[in-house]
């Protein structure tokens, strides 16, 4: 049986490693802040992007594929195809966190990479687990935040954005966001051949298709991986 100080020092350390990843999740955030306000939406629109999505990747992609003369409805599809990878998340989550009313919507809200990450890596007691989740989602969804609208800010103040090459930094900034979960064969394959379909498809399409033809690859492989896992 766990002594009370040790768990408490269990608790410590998944509160430090909390905080820790959401401050690297909020450096991501000042990019994302800078890089919405130089696609033309303004400081309010953006930070509502990061207060109700709250999903780095979606968000990147959004605002990628406006900046790259996309469609709307190509960015918003984009979008919702790389977030969905949420809602198996949710169904691995549900059974260890048991939400209830009020308590599953801020759950949905606090559900991505890290939170989940962080649930799963910290199994027994149940009650770590949980702990592991909401303290990190918490932290996470404060700093992303924060970081959207200093970023935003900054480039409104700057009046043209575009000046510091922030089109680069959308690029690299997923693949930061890509690269740390490109872990096993089937992610690589996966990574793989969604880039293939987009490099293909780009002297074809309009922009912001080809990143949509590349994340539905994305999502049926997922999905079969996720079934062939009994997921």
């Amino acid at each position: 049986m766990t002594s009370p100080s040790a768990a408490a020092s269990h608790r410590r350390q998944i509160h430090a490693k909390a905080i820790s990843i959401g401050v690297a999740t909020g450096a991501y955030a000042l990019s994302f802040g800078a890089i919405s306000v130089s696609t033309g939406l303004d400081v309010w629109q953006t930070q509502a992007m990061s207060l109700l999505m709250f999903t780095g990747a979606s968000q990147f992609a959004f605002v990628g594929i406006l900046g790259a003369g996309g469609g709307l409805l190509a960015a918003v599809l984009t979008a919702w195809l790389l977030g969905a990878r949420n809602s198996m998340y949710a169904v691995s989550l549900a059974p260890r966190l048991d939400l209830r009313g009020l308590r599953r919507l801020l759950g949905a809200q606090g559900t991505i990479d890290e939170s989940t990450a962080m649930a799963l890596a910290h199994p027994e007691p149940v009650e770590d687990s949980r702990y592991a989740f909401w303290t990190t989602a918490a932290w996470i969804y404060l700093l992303w935040n924060i970081g959207t609208l200093i970023g935003a800010l900054g480039a409104a103040a700057i009046g043209d954005p575009s000046v510091l090459g922030l089109d680069a930094v959308t690029a690299a900034a997923l693949l930061a966001l890509l690269w740390p979960r490109l872990v096993g064969r089937s992610m690589w394959a996966t990574a793989l051949a969604a880039a293939g379909v987009a490099v293909a498809l780009t002297p074809v399409l309009r922009p912001g298709l080809p990143v949509l033809a590349a994340a539905l690859v994305a999502v049926i492989a997922s999905t079969l991986l996720g079934r062939r896992r009994g997921f």
